[in-house]
């Protein structure tokens, strides 16, 4: 069986594979118009980020068993077409989960207690100790929406601070901490976004969502970008109905996630002292890269085998 690899992983995930008798050829180099002319030899792909996997690149794939995400998302693959065709598409979210919910952990005793503002100052020979008073955590209510693999991991590190946590998610049916939707925007502090980029969570924290709470919020986004309209973000925190944000992913991002467009809303953020700004690095650790490698190889064998 015929590998293609169109982003870097881990060397694990090939010398796995390899072991097993597969041949993996990595085309980090070649465009998507220089693959497509190649597609229909292989029988699988790997893929994290670099270009969208649409209905033309899947029709050019006439032997393909198996699109691999080296990662959790699945928005640039057509995973609907590809099911059509028989293709088994797969991510590897239970890779990144742990280090995805211990980055939202500490982005928010970042903002809580002031850390990034306090460190800037003191490093300019500023030493404010009353401005940056923080709040504590414990005692806080935390509304998590989406309970997949990082929503249930950031509750369970949550679960020792002292907080009283609220879960929903609309395709669950039983989960520890089930709330609503409501009972969210009513009561909590701190929401964190824990959700896939489709077209039904686009945009999902809005104007009208951040109208519907009953008390100014910290946010929480390590999921995708767009899952926040910026405009709406920026507007409740001149508002005081969000009280910060900690952002790992901006609606700015290109599709592959390694740059970022520039405008006023970033710029608004940037210089904000109520956010905390990450490159989209919460699932990015050493740890996590080699445990996505793990995922998918043994998700991959598994397929084959069972074929």
């Amino acid at each position: 069986m015929k590998i293609i690899f169109i982003d870097t992983t881990h060397p694990k995930l090939i010398e796995d594979l390899k072991y097993e008798g597969f041949i993996c050829d990595q085309v980090y180099d070649k465009s998507k118009s220089e693959i497509l002319k190649i597609i229909k030899n292989y029988d699988g792909l790997v893929i994290r980020s670099r270009f969208k996997i649409d209905q033309t690149f899947i029709n050019a794939a006439k032997n393909l068993k198996f699109i691999a995400r080296a990662g959790s998302g699945t928005e640039n693959i057509d995973v609907h077409y590809a099911n059509k065709k028989n293709i088994k598409c797969f991510n590897a979210a239970e890779g990144n989960r742990q280090a995805v919910a211990e980055h939202a952990l500490g982005m928010i005793l970042n903002l809580l207690n002031n850390i990034r503002v306090s460190d800037q100052e003191i490093r300019t020979g500023i030493w404010n100790r009353e401005k940056n008073r923080g709040f504590e955590l414990s005692g806080k209510t935390i509304g998590i929406i989406g309970f997949g693999n990082t929503g249930s991991s950031f509750a369970k590190i949550l679960e020792n601070f002292n907080v009283k946590i609220l879960v929903y998610d609309k395709y669950k049916k039983n989960y520890k901490f089930k709330s609503n939707l409501d009972e969210i925007l009513e009561f909590s502090d701190i929401i964190s976004l824990h959700i896939p980029l489709t077209e039904e969570t686009k945009y999902f924290v809005n104007k009208s969502f951040i109208d519907k709470t009953k008390k100014p919020f910290y946010i929480i986004n390590t999921s995708r970008g767009q899952c926040i309209e910026t405009n709406a973000l920026i507007k409740g925190l001149n508002d005081k109905k969000i009280l910060g944000a900690c952002l790992d992913v901006f609606e700015q991002e290109k599709n592959s996630f390694e740059k970022i467009g520039n405008n006023a809303d970033l710029k608004y953020l940037i210089e904000s002292s109520k956010t905390i700004l990450t490159p989209h690095i919460a699932g990015w650790t050493f740890e996590s890269n080699y445990k996505i490698a793990v995922t998918i190889s043994k998700k991959i064998i598994n397929l084959i085998q069972k074929s």
